[in-house]
């Protein structure tokens, strides 16, 4: 399904998420039905509150794992997990609560199936920092009209090129349009950490958007 980018003040192409949404759902119900979990109180408030934001979870997976049957996998996960938690928690914003179980989801999944694509980004930032030059103000830059004028195919090899925490932040904020202290939450880094992602993020994407121009 196409998803509409919100990057700086520019209307950005697609990125195409390529969800399955009733075939993970449907391995979600397997899941739990396979280990007796069927309440019917427990499934009317699944179904309510995370159901609902089933697209996000995906987004946010596939940004991690970069494909799509590893995303399944790391929903269906993280779907179980919440189902299991849902009796003992108040959840006030279903959304950023189920998104931050795909976060840890998908990172336990990484350390176990591949630890070499979990960089030290904070040593990555240091040097991006040292080597960029001063911060542009907010609004149309060459980036950002780089970026707007990429087709949806090309915009997702680029992303794919971003360290997952790049990816997940660009993610968060510019396809879910998930606010600088949601993300902050869900990512559990401060505020700070959220933004310079986000303009590293944003700037390497361009960068390889660029490099393949022919």
């Amino acid at each position: 399904m196409p998803v509409t980018y919100l990057t700086h003040a520019a209307s950005l192409q697609r990125y195409d998420t390529g969800a399955s949404c009733p075939a993970i759902l449907d391995g979600i119900w397997t899941l739990i039905a396979d280990r007796s979990l069927l309440s019917v109180d427990t499934k009317a408030r699944f179904a309510d509150q995370i159901l609902p934001y089933l697209q996000d979870a995906y987004n946010l997976a596939r940004s991690l794992t970069g494909n799509r049957a590893d995303a399944e996998d790391v929903v269906q996960e993280a779907c179980l997990r919440a189902y299991r938690s849902l009796d003992r928690v108040t959840i006030s914003n279903a959304r950023a609560w189920m998104l931050t179980i795909v976060h840890n989801t998908a990172y336990t999944w990484l350390a176990k199936n591949r630890p070499r694509a979990i960089v030290a980004v904070s040593d990555l930032e240091a040097i991006e920092r040292a080597t960029a030059g001063p911060d542009r103000p907010a609004g149309e830059t060459p980036e950002a009209s780089l970026i707007a004028k990429a087709d949806a195919a090309q915009l997702d090899a680029a992303i794919a090129e971003l360290p997952p925490q790049f990816r997940e932040t660009l993610v968060l904020r510019d396809v879910q349009g998930l606010d600088y202290k949601e993300i902050a939450t869900i990512t559990g880094v401060p505020i700070g950490t959220v933004m310079s992602r986000l303009a590293r993020a944003r700037e390497r994407l361009a960068a390889v958007l660029r490099r393949d121009v022919p």
